[in-house]
Formats: structure tokens, C-alpha cells, sequence
């Protein structure tokens, strides 16, 4: 998909890889997504599990604190289903986002349910890749890149406030995406 809803969308294929430790090839048969925490069910998805949950489209501008930007339709599973499933215990207010290469990163739960943010599986109709972070990939909206948790093994809850990979290096922990700069989004 090229375009949506009159929107040009940005090509699927980029030349750019931000991760820690490079694209991470993630074998399907053996995949298994948890989500846990303070949660009253924790769950452990297969990848086919995640999937036939109900789909979710969001038109989204992805902004790296770099100064680049990227619009893209992501396709995928709201965290929100994944949440009723599991159960959140009370006093959570943050999600915690862990990649399988060690990367993570948070939101406010209060951010994730009032967005109703998506874990994505695909973007422009195609199926995430190593490079873009198959299986999933979290569609942080209106926050910076370094939210935008790819290669997705973990969703965790917890009562405490989370510093990230990033984070822990002095990167804002909100990663707000200021206004100004998505004026033409």
C-alpha cells in the first residue's frame, strides 16, 4: 500500500537499523509472546494466538528523535484485548515493553488505554521483517522512535515507574513528540 485515506505513505523498505544488537530473526514456530506483571492471568501467545485476535489499523507518523520521520499504516492487535484477556490488576500505571534482544522501553498505562496503542504486525500490508521487527512492533503514537519497541517478546505491568534501555541514558522517559514538530503530520 502506497497510499491511505489520501495520505502518502512512507516505503515499507528503509535503510536504517536502530537496535541494539541488529535485526533479530525470530522463529515463529517457537515464538511466544507473554504478557505478565500485575495481572490476575498471565499469558504466554503464539504467535497464531495474537493473530486471531481482532485487527486494529492506525495511520501513524513515526518520528525518530533524529530528526527524520515516516508515515505508515501499521496493522495489528490492540493492547487493550490483550489487557482483557490477562486482567490488570489494580494500581498499574506502567507498561513495560521488552524486545527480544534485550531492548525495552515504557508508556503510562494511562497513555496506552486512552490512545488504545496497537502492537503492530504489519505495515503498508506487509508483514514486518527482521529488519522492521517481526513479529510485532509497538505503534507508540505521538511519542519519539525509542518508544516504538520492535521485535516484541514481553509486555510486562508493574506498579512502578520504568526507565528503558534509552531512557537510562538520559533520553526523556516521556518522549513526547512536540507539536510543533508534527505540524504537517
Amino acid at each position: 500500500i502506497q497510499e491511505y485515506q489520501g495520505k502518502q505513505l512512507s516505503p515499507f523498505a528503509k535503510d536504517y537499523i536502530s537496535s541494539i544488537s541488529g535485526p533479530q530473526d525470530v522463529d515463529v514456530a517457537t515464538y511466544a509472546l507473554l504478557v505478565d506483571g500485575l495481572v490476575e492471568k498471565p499469558l504466554s501467545l503464539t504467535y497464531g494466538q495474537v493473530m486471531a485476535l481482532p485487527s486494529a489499523r492506525r495511520l501513524v507518523t513515526l518520528h525518530c528523535y533524529d530528526g527524520w520521520k515516516e508515515t505508515l499504516l501499521f496493522e495489528g492487535v490492540r493492547l487493550a484485548d490483550l489487557f482483557a484477556m490477562a486482567g490488570v490488576n489494580p494500581g498499574v500505571i506502567t507498561v513495560i515493553f521488552h524486545a527480544v534482544d534485550g531492548y525495552t522501553s515504557s508508556l503510562d498505562l494511562d497513555f496506552v488505554t486512552a490512545r488504545d496503542i496497537i502492537i503492530a504486525a504489519s505495515v503498508n500490508g506487509i508483514t514486518l521483517n527482521a529488519v522492521r521487527g517481526f513479529p510485532f512492533q509497538v505503534v507508540a503514537e505521538d511519542k519519539y522512535g525509542y518508544k516504538w519497541v520492535r521485535w516484541l517478546s514481553r509486555i510486562q505491568l508493574s506498579d512502578q515507574p520504568y526507565k528503558g534501555y534509552t531512557e537510562a541514558m538520559g533520553y526523556s522517559n516521556s518522549a513526547d513528540v512536540p507539536e510543533s514538530t508534527k505540524a504537517g503530520d
